[in-house]
């Protein structure tokens, strides 16, 4: 009898696992989707504004579950890299603030453009570029999606322009992308994106009239996360309702702890732009647990305690985890399988970017023009040359 129960647990066993050791969960009966009720968001020179419920796939659930967890575990290597000193220079997490960039990029095409600011490490992988690409570039390597020159602030991917590092710059070249996508007369639109931080530049403000003379497809995004570099936003605002804020310009404030939320705010934004009517301005209200970047502790302008509130009731992870066990789109063991799977992935892209050579000296010169010939290029003096290839 034991020697039978023994060949059928075996069997049971070999039947129930992949050949990687990954359980099946077939035998659950999962739901193919949900519906869910969004927060209603605040809006401006609008008659209505996004949906207030939606639908989720369990497919859908899965994949925002994955990248999320992803951008979160890579930045939180990044934190470790800055510490070891293996990572150098400026460093701007994105931890927190995960439900923006998924949900920003859920609510558009790959063919849309985005161009944000210094905090970028989410954008980068959202839009295509791999976790290996990012670290390695973080570290100073060659395997660095800008070869390893760009660091923190300076990462590029199809359609998506960066990672700018002085505050507010990326908005009126976010303003000309949009002017390209018009003038070129292709159905695209421009994701262009700011910190509550940033967000009293004049510039803006220019930028904001121009796209709306011009009526260009741009959606113009606040990343509201309640404090620009150690100064809370009453402190830094004479008015914190930045979707007011382009006046002319209709405007909608969304949860950005909430990726559905911002998903939905973004499709019916980004439904606005395409139809010709000119631009409009979303803010995300979101939260970063980091300091500003890895020089400031994050603490000595607000406590702890206001951290840990935000992590245990508003962490957008756990909002959607918590709405897919709950409804049937998944169970706490398939994502806790997720889980192991993201960090294998970080754990090995972080030995590829600190194994991964450093750029030589030579090729100091490289890239400057995209498609150009080759040229020289004057170094520290008259007598060192180096040569530029595209």
């Amino acid at each position: 009898m034991r020697k039978m129960l023994a060949v059928v647990s075996r069997v049971l066993t070999a039947v129930s696992q992949k050949p990687t050791g990954r359980v099946l969960l077939a035998t659950r009966n999962f739901a193919n989707d949900a519906s869910f009720d969004i927060k209603k968001c605040d809006i401006h020179r609008l008659e209505e504004g996004p949906p207030t419920t939606t639908i989720l796939t369990r497919e859908e659930g899965l994949k925002y579950y994955k990248i999320m967890q992803t951008v979160r575990r890579m930045e939180l290597k990044a934190d470790q890299l800055y510490k070891q000193k293996i990572i150098r220079g400026f460093c701007h997490l994105y931890d927190g603030q995960e439900a923006c960039c998924v949900g920003l990029e859920a609510g558009i095409n790959p063919s849309d453009h985005v161009i944000t600011a210094y905090r970028a490490h989410g954008f980068t992988y959202t839009r295509g570029l791999t976790v290996r690409e990012i670290l390695a570039e973080l570290t100073g390597r060659r395997g660095g999606c800008a070869k390893g020159k760009g660091g923190s602030m300076h990462m590029y991917a199809k359609n998506f322009y960066g990672g700018n590092g002085i505050v507010g710059a990326q908005v009126p070249l976010g303003a000309g992308i949009a002017l390209a996508c018009k003038y070129n007369g292709k159905d695209e639109i421009c994701l262009t994106l700011y910190g509550d931080g940033a967000a009293n530049q004049g510039q803006i403000f220019e930028t904001y009239n121009m796209a709306a003379l011009w009526k260009l497809p741009c959606i113009f995004i606040c990343e509201n996360n309640r404090y620009g570099m150690g100064t809370s936003v009453e402190r830094a605002a004479a008015s914190t309702d930045y979707y007011k804020r382009g006046d002319y310009i209709p405007g909608i404030r969304v949860d950005g702890m909430d990726v559905l939320c911002v998903r939905e705010a973004t499709k019916f934004a980004a439904a606005y732009c395409r139809s010709g009517k000119g631009p409009m301005v979303m803010e995300l209200q979101t939260y970063r647990y980091h300091g500003h970047s890895m020089s400031d502790p994050g603490v000595s302008y607000r406590t702890r305690e206001e951290i840990q509130e935000v992590r245990s009731k508003s962490d957008p992870i756990m909002l959607l985890k918590d709405r897919m066990v709950n409804n049937n789109l998944a169970s706490i063991e398939e994502l806790k399988e997720i889980d192991v799977e993201v960090r294998k992935e970080i754990e090995d892209a972080a030995q590829f970017a600190t194994a991964d050579p450093e750029p030589p000296l030579e090729e100091l010169g490289y890239h400057i023009y995209s498609r150009e010939p080759p040229f020289e290029v004057r170094g520290a003096n008259q007598w060192i040359k180096y040569k530029s290839i595209s």
